[in-house]
This record gives C-alpha cells, structure tokens and sequence, in this order.
C-alpha cells in the first residue's frame, strides 16, 4: 500500500528471509497517519509500538515477487514438534468434513513436547461425528503434524459480543 513501510520480523525486530514467517510491522511514509500510542496505556503503547514500527501482532510470510501472505495471529500460531501450525489452516481444513458447522484449533500443554494440537467443533444441526473420523479425514488433507492429539465437539463456541472466537478460553 503506497505511503506505508512494511516488514516482516522475528521476535528480536530483524528482518526474516523471503518466505520465512515472522510478524509483519507497519510505519508511515507520512507524518501522523497513524496513531502512536494506545490513550492513557504506556505499557501497550511500548509492546505495540516498539523501535518505531507498529508490531501487527500477525503472523506474515513474503514470496520473492514482494507478494504479503497472512498465516495466523502471533498467540494463535502453535509449535507442535518442531513444526509450526496455523490455526487459521487447520480450522480452515476442519470447516471442509461435511459434519462441521465451525471450529477452532489452539495449543495446549504437552507432558513431552512443545504443544499438542486441540480442535474445538461445533456441528451442524442434526450431524454427528466422533473424533476419530475428524482425524481420518484430515489425515488425508493435511500433514501428520497438524491432525489434532485433542478433538472437542461442543455446542457452540465461546464467542465475544462482535462474534470473534474466544481462543483463550478453549486452551
């Protein structure tokens, strides 16, 4: 977008190689387009606006064309194994079984690695589907390290008033 710096950073502020994921940050070309700090909030201020770029809290990767790809939220991205997982593909993969009306996929604590995967889904009216089934049906869609160790079927998922998942609550 013209009139904008972007970046894609590691959690130390450096620039990650093209196709690497890391955060994208954001600056202004121009003088006072953007706000720079959060009102009566200096400790968000500092976390959100550090070394003068506006840390997204989004997970980005660039291709070699200069192309900008959105991964995940930073606290919705999951370290299973040594291998990082976008929540944001594995609800979309979930979402595709037949049974499923929406889902949510987070980190929980391992006893022997970095995270195991849970999925959180609510089913359409009338459907059902055990665990098991989910899992054979993204073992046909989706690498190894992003079939779920935990499958939930709940009612419904615990939302906020404007509809957003709330994901802290599942994990």
């Amino acid at each position: 977008m013209a009139g904008f710096d972007l970046r894609i950073v590691d959690d130390q502020d450096r620039e990650v190689p093209v196709g690497h994921v890391g955060e994208l940050v954001v600056r202004s070309a121009e003088p006072w387009i953007m706000a720079t700090e959060y009102h009566r909030n200096p400790e968000a201020s500092l976390r959100l606006f550090r070394n003068l770029w506006l840390h997204t809290g989004d997970a980005f990767r660039r291709d070699a064309h200069g192309n900008y790809y959105f991964v995940d939220r930073i606290k919705d991205y999951i370290r299973r194994r040594g291998e990082n997982i976008s929540s944001f593909e594995v609800e979309r993969e979930v979402n595709m079984h037949p049974a499923v009306l929406e889902s949510a996929a987070v980190a929980v604590r391992s006893a022997s690695t970095e995270d195991d995967l849970k999925v959180v889904a609510v089913l359409k009216p009338g459907m059902s589907l055990e665990p098991e089934e989910l899992r054979a049906f993204l073992r046909e869609r989706v690498p190894r390290f992003m079939v779920p160790d935990v499958v939930l079927v709940v009612p419904e998922l615990p939302k906020t008033p404007t509809g957003k998942i709330q994901k802290h609550l599942l994990r």
